[in-house]
């Protein structure tokens, strides 16, 4: 990989230290660009059907790139908004009930927690939270669903492996992993993957993934139907919903976000998926040791591409930082400030944060 040629694609980084991808990626100029296309287009030529069919062409296009990133098939993909709205139709899908219980884990994000909370209110379901590494010794007897981070947005450590043997379906909450490390649903053994377009695949807000496999497609039900979903939309009551993962897909998704998100992911992927994965893992790797030198007290965590390390005052220290062109995030109520590391980044980016942190 060219990782100079690679840094050039995102502007930001020619003046700032940007190391908050787990929030939002960068944004590469091409990207724009291809937004930008979309939006002349629609004001020179108007809204009609050669709109539509260029939509669905680029769907088509997100679909199989996201597909490739999760390795699975496009068949099995889902195009939603967020992570959250992933999680959130996966668990509204399973008719879940008073005796059912969802096993979840002690740092979840709110993401998450928001969908499981409405489970409890609305459907009766009990949640049970035990650590991150527990977790798949802790399916009992009543778990209908797990349901946890792949990475953790905390502390950066990966979800157990062993949860590809348990007995129940496991959904797993990928917003810090897809694009960010190797993902593989099958070798993860995850019946349910939600995945951010925005975070380490650099596309826009609005962007996101759920790939659901077909023996847990069959178990859910769909409610919220429209024309993006439907295989026969002007059947009128009796149009039937696709018959793979489209069936799940969110109801409206604009031209110029969706071209956004295949620009992104697409320079990503020409850049080469392993080379991207390995560069920001070893970032972020030398960063956590850098880090410990300095007495900052990196969080243990896994091989990924988040770092958080301690602050004893992370807001006031968080936009110290950003006054001085790094920008990194803190963690609510926690005394830690998170940097994510993206293959975009360079030890020039390290290096500013470290000389910071210790002015």
């Amino acid at each position: 990989m060219d990782a100079p040629a690679l840094r050039a694609e995102f502007p930001v980084l020619d003046s700032v230290a940007y190391l908050n991808a787990g929030t939002d990626g960068p944004l590469p100029a091409a990207a724009v660009r291809a937004a930008s296309q979309e939006l002349q287009r629609q004001l020179a030529d108007g809204r009609s059907q050669a709109h539509f069919q260029r939509r669905t062409e680029l769907t088509d296009g997100l679909r199989a790139a996201y597909a490739a990133t999760l390795g699975c098939r496009p068949a099995d993909l889902a195009l939603c908004t967020c992570t959250t709205e992933g999680m959130a139709q996966t668990i509204g899908g399973l008719a879940l009930g008073p005796g059912d219980e969802i096993l979840t884990s002690e740092d979840e994000h709110p993401g998450l927690l928001g969908a499981l909370g409405a489970a409890r209110e609305l459907l009766g379901v009990s949640i049970r939270m035990v650590a991150l590494a527990e977790i798949a010794e802790a399916v009992g007897p009543a778990t209908r669903l797990v349901a946890c981070s792949h990475v953790s947005w905390l502390t950066g450590a990966l979800a157990p492996a062993a949860l590809a043997e348990v007995p129940v379906p496991v959904l797993l909450d990928g917003a810090q992993g897809v694009g960010a490390i190797p993902v593989d649903v099958a070798q993860l053994g995850c019946d349910a993957y939600a995945g951010a377009g925005q975070k380490w695949l650099c596309g826009p807000d609005g962007s996101g993934m759920l790939y659901v496999s077909p023996q847990l497609r069959e178990r859910m039900s769909v409610a919220r139907r429209g024309y993006a979903n439907l295989e026969d939309p002007n059947s009128g009551l009796d149009a039937r919903l696709h018959e793979d993962a489209r069936a799940l897909d969110t109801l409206s998704l604009n031209a110029e976000t969706v071209a956004l998100a295949l620009a992104s992911a697409e320079l990503l992927a020409r850049a080469g998926w392993a080379q991207v994965h390995e560069r920001a893992a070893s970032l972020a790797q030398t960063l956590a040791e850098r880090l410990a030198q300095a007495g900052r007290d990196p969080v243990p965590r896994d091989r990924t591409t988040l770092v958080s390390f301690f602050s004893e005052d992370p807001e006031a220290e968080r936009q110290r930082l950003a006054d001085s062109g790094i920008v990194v995030r803190n963690i609510p109520g926690r005394p830690w400030l998170r940097a994510s590391v993206g293959a975009w980044n360079d030890e020039q980016d390290l290096e500013r944060l470290l000389q910071a942190l210790a002015a």
